[in-house]
C-alpha cells in the first residue's frame, strides 16, 4: 500500500484556493502514521486501495489531497478547490467526511476544523440578516435577545401552547420557540398553531409596545417545509426554525433560497448533532458543523451554555460563539486545534445560548458571551413559582441588572419577580 504515501507531502505549501482540513487521528494497530494519514488524504480525494494507471496521470495527481503537516495525533490535509462543486455542502461532506470514517486503517478519526478559500466562501449566500439585521427588525439595540420554549415541549394543545406563548411575550420575552420535536402532531397541528400564535403575538405587541416573533419549527420533508415557511410568512412571522442536522444540508440550502424571497431569518436548532460531535476522538466537531451553517446562511445557531444541562466545554462554546459572530484570530487560546477562517464579508450568525438556564445564571452567560446573543430559557421561565409571565419578567430583570452592572441580589431587593427566581434557583447549574 505504499502508493498511499504519494498523498503525504510534508514539504507542500498550501495554495490560496486550497481547502484545509484538520483531523485528529489514531491509526489502527500495526498501521504507521504516514500510511494512515496518506489514506485519509487519498480516500477523501482521488486515491484508492489499489494503484491504477489513470490515477498516476499528471492532471489527476495535480489535484490530489495532500497531508502536509503532522503534529502528534493531528494532521492538516490540503484539498485543491478543483475537487469540489462550488455552493454544495452535500458534495463537500461526501468528500472530506465521507468514506474515510469507515476505514479499518483508523481506530479513531475526527474532523476538527476546516477553512475555506475566498472562491468557495463566495459561492454561498451566508446569513440573510446577520446580527445587525436581526436587531433592526426586532428593534432591540443593546441587550441580548430572549426566547422561550413552552414546557412541556410536546403534549400541550394548540390553545395551551399559544396561551403560554402569550404570557411569555407580555412578560418580556421577545421570541417564542418551538422545540426540536414539535412540528405537526395531532395534539398541536402546525397550521392551527401558527394562526393562533399570530393572534396572540398581535395582542402581546399591542399591550407591550415591543416587537414579538416566533421560531416556528418548519422541519419536514422539503416541499412541506417550504409550505410551512410560506404559511409563517403569510402570518407575518419574520423567523422560521429548522433542525438543520435532521433536514440535511440540501434541505437547509433549499430553505435558505426560499427565505431569500420571503425575507425570513432562519433559527438553526442543532438537534442530533451530538451523535457525531460528542466523542472527542471520532466524528465531526461542532465547530465544523457551525461553519457549514454560516456558509449556507442561518441567522441564529445554538452553541450551548457551558453552565447549563448540555455537554459543552467552555473553550468549545466560546470558540463557537466567536467563530459565528466574528472570525477566529490567530492568537485564540486553543489555536493548535482550530483553523482561522476569513469570512470575506459573509454576515455573522447570532449565537443562541440554551439548555438549563434560569435568571440566576444570566450574569455568567453575558460575562462569557457578551450582549450579542439570544438567551433561551424554558424551565427557567415556566418553572418560576409564580408562572410564565412572572418568570419572563424575572429574566428581563436579570438582564437589566447585568447590563447596569448591579448584582442580582441587590436588584432583587426591589424586583419581586427576580427575587422569587433567585429564592428558587439561586445560581444553581442544572445537570
Amino acid at each position: 500500500m505504499s502508493h498511499y504515501l504519494k498523498f503525504v507531502d510534508l514539504n507542500y505549501k498550501p495554495q490560496k484556493d486550497d481547502l484545509i482540513c484538520l483531523f485528529y487521528f489514531e491509526p489502527a494497530p500495526g498501521m504507521s502514521t504516514k500510511e494512515a494519514i496518506g489514506r485519509i488524504a487519498a480516500e477523501s480525494s482521488n486515491g484508492t486501495w489499489s494503484e491504477t494507471q489513470l490515477g498516476t496521470l499528471p492532471h489527476i495527481m495535480k489535484i490530489r489531497a495532500r497531508a502536509f503537516k503532522i503534529k502528534g495525533n493531528y494532521v492538516h490535509v490540503a484539498y485543491p478547490i478543483d475537487l469540489f462543486e462550488l455552493g454544495s455542502i452535500p458534495q463537500l461532506l461526501s468528500s472530506v467526511a465521507g468514506n474515510i470514517f469507515g476505514m479499518k486503517a483508523m481506530k479513531n478519526l475526527r474532523l476538527c476544523d476546516i477553512t475555506f478559500p475566498k472562491k468557495y466562501v463566495q459561492s454561498f449566500k451566508g446569513p440573510q440578516f446577520g446580527i445587525e439585521g436581526i436587531r433592526k427588525f426586532m428593534n432591540i439595540k443593546d441587550r441580548p435577545l430572549t426566547a422561550t420554549v413552552p414546557k412541556p415541549k410536546v403534549g400541550m394543545t394548540t390553545e395551551e401552547h399559544a396561551k403560554v406563548g402569550y404570557e411569555a411575550w407580555v412578560g418580556g420575552v421577545d421570541l417564542l420557540k418551538d422545540d426540536e420535536n414539535l412540528t405537526d402532531q395531532n395534539f398541536n397541528k402546525f397550521d392551527a398553531r401558527v394562526k393562533l400564535c399570530a393572534k396572540m403575538r398581535d395582542k402581546a405587541e399591542k399591550e407591550t409596545g415591543e416587537k414579538k416573533d416566533y421560531f416556528v419549527n418548519v422541519t419536514a420533508e422539503t416541499n412541506e417545509m417550504l409550505r410551512r415557511a410560506k404559511l409563517a410568512h403569510d402570518y407575518s412571522f419574520k423567523y422560521v426554525m429548522a433542525d438543520i442536522v435532521t433536514i440535511g444540508f440540501s434541505g437547509l440550502q433549499t430553505l435558505r433560497n426560499f427565505t431569500e424571497d420571503t425575507k425570513q431569518a432562519i433559527h438553526a436548532h442543532r438537534a442530533m448533532h451530538a451523535t457525531f460531535t460528542r466523542n472527542p476522538k471520532h466524528g465531526l466537531s461542532m465547530l465544523f458543523l457551525a461553519k457549514l451553517a454560516r456558509l449556507v446562511g442561518v441567522d441564529n445557531l445554538h452553541i450551548g451554555t457551558v453552565i447549563g444541562k448540555l455537554v459543552g466545554k467552555k473553550d468549545e462554546v466560546l470558540m463557537l460563539e466567536h467563530e459565528m459572530e466574528h472570525q477566529l484570530e490567530p492568537d485564540f487560546k486553543t489555536k493548535e486545534n482550530v483553523l482561522c477562517q476569513n469570512w470575506y464579508n459573509l454576515k455573522p450568525v447570532l449565537a443562541t445560548s440554551s439548555g438549563g438556564l434560569h435568571p440566576g445564571l444570566i450574569p455568567q452567560i453575558i460575562k462569557m458571551l457578551g450582549k450579542d446573543i439570544c438567551v433561551q430559557l424554558g424551565g427557567g421561565i415556566h418553572g418560576h413559582p409564580n408562572g410564565t409571565k412572572i418568570g419572563a419578567k424575572a429574566l428581563r430583570q436579570a438582564i437589566e441588572a447585568t447590563i447596569k452592572k448591579i448584582p442580582l441580589k441587590e436588584y432583587a431587593k426591589y424586583h419581586k419577580e427576580l427575587k422569587a427566581a433567585l429564592d428558587k434557583w439561586g445560581a444553581e447549574r442544572p445537570i
